[in-house]
C-alpha cells in the first residue's frame, strides 16, 4: 500500500478517465499521501542542450503508455477503502512542490480564448520551454521577466460514472478532473463527489503558475509533487466539486457556454450559503451580489469555467 507514489508507466493514465480503470494502489480515509507527476508529451519535451532535465520515468512513461484523447498524464487511479457512490471525498492539499526544472508553454491557431490571434503555426509548433528555479521558486519568461512560481495541480478528479465511459481529461465534470483552478495551491481542500466504488482519485496536469482563465491554451505546464490528506465523506450527496481556502468557500461552474457555468457556479454557492446558514435562497442571492466574486476559472477546456468566491466572515451572523 504505496503512501508515495511515482509516476512509473504501470501507475498513469494518460489523457481519460474511465470508471473502469483499475486502481494502482488502495488507502484508508485519513492517510497522508505523498503524489509525484510528470507534463507533457515527446513533443513537450525541452531540446537537448537545453540545460533542462527531463526524468527518466518521464521519458519511459511516453515509450510505453497509449496517450489517450486528452493531453494530461495522471498519476492513479488511487481507491480509497469503503468509498461508494454518494459519498465524497475530502482532499486536503498539504503541500504542492516544483518537481522539475522547466515548464513548457503552448499557443496554436484555432485554439485558446483568442483563437485568431495567432493564424499562422508558430516557431517550435508554438510551444516555449521555461526554465524554472525551484530554489527562487521562480520562471523565467523568453524576454528575461521572472514570474513568481504559484504551484497547483490542474487536474484532480475522482472517476466518472462507469455508464459515461471514457472520457478526454480535457473537459472539467461533476467529477473533478481538468479544473484549472489556481486556488486549489497548498492550503486548499477540494470536495469531490463520488461516483465509482473505491472513488479512484487521480492526479496530475502541474502548474508552475497560472492566470485566471488560462487564456492562450496552457499554463506553465510542468510536474509537480503534492501531499494530500484523503479524508472519506460517507452520505455526503454533492453534485459536483467545491472547495475551501483559509479564506474563502469556492464553488465551481462548468459549460460550454460561459454565462451558464456562472449560473451553475452562483447557484451551488447560494445552495451551500442557505445550508450553512439558514438564509433563504433570495437573502443567499442578495450577499452573492455585495459580498462574492465570480472569476473565470479558464476558458480553454471546451467546458469553460467559473469559479464563485465568498469570503469566510460572510457566512457568520445569519440568524
Amino acid at each position: 500500500m504505496p503512501l508515495d507514489l511515482v509516476p512509473t508507466p504501470d501507475c498513469v493514465h494518460w489523457g481519460f478517465f474511465d470508471g473502469t480503470l483499475p486502481p494502482v494502489a488502495e488507502i484508508a480515509s485519513g492517510d497522508v499521501m505523498t503524489i509525484h507527476t510528470v507534463s507533457g508529451g515527446t513533443e513537450d519535451l525541452p531540446p537537448e542542450g537545453s540545460g533542462m532535465t527531463v526524468r527518466p520515468e518521464h521519458r519511459r512513461i511516453l515509450a510505453a503508455v497509449e496517450p489517450g484523447p486528452g493531453p494530461h498524464i495522471m498519476t492513479g487511479p488511487i481507491a480509497v477503502r469503503g468509498a461508494e457512490p454518494g459519498d465524497a471525498l475530502r482532499v486536503e492539499i498539504l503541500e504542492v512542490s516544483l518537481r522539475d526544472d522547466w515548464g513548457f508553454n503552448l499557443i496554436r491557431p484555432g485554439a485558446g480564448a483568442l483563437p485568431d490571434l495567432v493564424p499562422d503555426p508558430a516557431p517550435g509548433g508554438g510551444r516555449i520551454h521555461l526554465p524554472i528555479d525551484r530554489a527562487r521558486g521562480v520562471i523565467r519568461m523568453p524576454w528575461g521577466l521572472e514570474i513568481p512560481a504559484r504551484p497547483f495541480f490542474g487536474v484532480i478528479g475522482t472517476a466518472p460514472p462507469t455508464a459515461d465511459g471514457r472520457l478526454t481529461s480535457i473537459v472539467p465534470g461533476a467529477f473533478g478532473g481538468n479544473i484549472d483552478n489556481k486556488e486549489l495551491t497548498a492550503g486548499a481542500v477540494l470536495h469531490l463527489p463520488v461516483w465509482t466504488a473505491g472513488a479512484r482519485l487521480s492526479v496530475g496536469d502541474g502548474h508552475a503558475a497560472q492566470g485566471d482563465g488560462e487564456v492562450c491554451l496552457t499554463a506553465v505546464e510542468t510536474g509537480l509533487t503534492g501531499r494530500f490528506r484523503i479524508e472519506l465523506v460517507k452520505r455526503a450527496g454533492l453534485a459536483g466539486p467545491w472547495a475551501e481556502t483559509a479564506d474563502h468557500v469556492i464553488t465551481m461552474g462548468f459549460d460550454p457556454d460561459l454565462d451558464e457555468a456562472a449560473r451553475i457556479a452562483l447557484r451551488a454557492m447560494i445552495a451551500l450559503i442557505s445550508g450553512r446558514t439558514g438564509l433563504s435562497a433570495e437573502q443567499a442571492y442578495r450577499l452573492c451580489s455585495v459580498a462574492a466574486d465570480l472569476r473565470v476559472t479558464q476558458l480553454v477546456n471546451r467546458h469553460k469555467g467559473i469559479h464563485a468566491l465568498l469570503p469566510r466572515w460572510a457566512l457568520h451572523g445569519a440568524p
